[in-house]
């Protein structure tokens, strides 16, 4: 019996960071975010679509797409970034439910998908277990604002994605990452081995 862990929170949280603590673990993880980059590679079919809805002009002379051209425009306008996510989320779905099938059937113990938008997209459903990557606004931001964003990039994307409270209510476990590295990884063991038991 595989179980498959839902990993979602807001931006700048740390699912990306708690999925290499999985991967050290031996637990298979697959990541939404690089599944979205991989559809829309140079010469993938979502690619064309997205040159046909949004023009010539959102892809770079090597045919790739300008992401940070494309991500200032749907940020900006909530109805491009909707037809953006109808281009790119059904594809992304099928990638990851494809994924969790072969889990099931080669019986994979344990896994975990990374979906940052997973409640938005209604994914719970597919997940055994969802586990809600949070910290404080202040961290959030923070961290964010190391990644080069302006002030107006944080807002927008935050302003893009449902409540991180409401996500850690809804979610079956909290990871907490306003403390160090060990930290985490201790309330991730913790998680691993009440999941253990209660298989």
């Amino acid at each position: 019996m595989t179980t498959v862990y839902g990993i979602t929170g807001g931006v700048g949280m740390g699912k990306s960071t708690v999925a290499q603590l999985l991967l050290e673990r031996g637990i298979p993880v697959v990541d939404s975010d690089q599944l979205a980059r991989d559809v829309v590679m140079a010469g993938a079919p979502a690619l064309e679509e997205i040159r046909q809805t949004f023009g010539n002009g959102f892809i770079t002379a090597a045919g790739q797409l300008d992401r940070p051209k494309m991500a200032q425009h749907v940020f900006a306008h909530p109805q491009a970034r909707q037809k953006l996510e109808a281009i790119i989320h059904p594809r992304v779905r099928s990638l990851w439910l494809a994924q969790i099938k072969q889990w099931r059937a080669t019986q994979v113990p344990r896994a975990a998908v990374v979906i940052p938008l997973l409640y938005e997209v209604q994914a719970e459903s597919q997940m055994d277990h969802i586990i809600c990557v949070a910290c404080t606004e202040a961290t959030q931001h923070a961290r964010l604002h190391a990644r080069g964003w302006t002030a107006e990039q944080i807002e927008q994307r935050i302003a893009a994605q449902m409540s991180v409270a409401e996500k850690m209510a809804r979610a079956d476990t909290v990871l907490w990452t306003e403390g160090d590295l060990e930290a985490l990884r201790a309330q991730l063991l913790l998680l691993l081995d009440d999941s253990c038991r209660a298989v």
